[in-house]
């Protein structure tokens, strides 16, 4: 009974990175430190096999050295159109295989390239935001997988809001409907 919202599930990540301005293109990434929790939003690139996600980032981020120490992530999605809420909760993976980053890198768009040359690590400080330096023939591109263990599905509709939970157990999502 609840296999059709994983389908819906499925059909809406495909549709964020897929479709121009679907709103589960862009997604709240939680990843945690010894100190604190930090949030962002990402991009959602792809939706790879067995509902893996996959994004790109800046390697020397505080996302990548915090999913060193503690690879435990929190991914939020949210559709306001639909009041659809997916969370996504797994462990991330930084790609390593170099025919696959290889292949990621080449389909970036040139103008788009520039987020991952900087001269400085993305944080640093800058006096002035229109001196940012780049770096001429070398990059700091990464990729990253989340892999899912869990996905909630949230509905807020009337009379009775819906909420699923979905448990990955061997190769099968398993799902509960859960109190709203």
């Amino acid at each position: 009974m609840t296999k059709q919202f994983l389908e819906e599930t499925k059909r809406e990540l495909t549709n964020g990175h897929s479709k121009k301005g679907h709103p589960f293109r862009y997604f709240t990434l939680a990843t945690a430190n010894e100190n604190k929790v930090r949030q962002r939003t990402v991009v959602l690139r792809k939706l790879l096999p067995d509902l893996n996600l996959l994004f790109y980032t800046d390697a020397r981020t505080f996302k990548v050295s915090e999913i060193n120490q503690n690879n435990s992530v929190s991914a939020l999605f949210y559709h306001p159109k639909k009041l659809m809420q997916v969370r996504v909760e797994g462990k991330a993976r930084i790609i390593t295989d170099p025919k696959s980053l290889s292949n990621y890198w080449g389909n970036i768009p040139e103008k788009s390239k520039k987020d991952y040359i900087t001269k400085s690590r993305p944080g640093s400080m800058l006096k002035n935001p229109d001196n940012v330096e780049y770096l001429e023939n070398e990059h700091h591109f990464c990729a990253i997988k989340i892999i899912p263990s869990a996905l909630e599905y949230l509905r807020l509709k009337r009379p009775n809001h819906l909420r699923v939970l979905f448990t990955k157990i061997k190769e099968d999502w398993e799902g509960e409907f859960l109190v709203p």
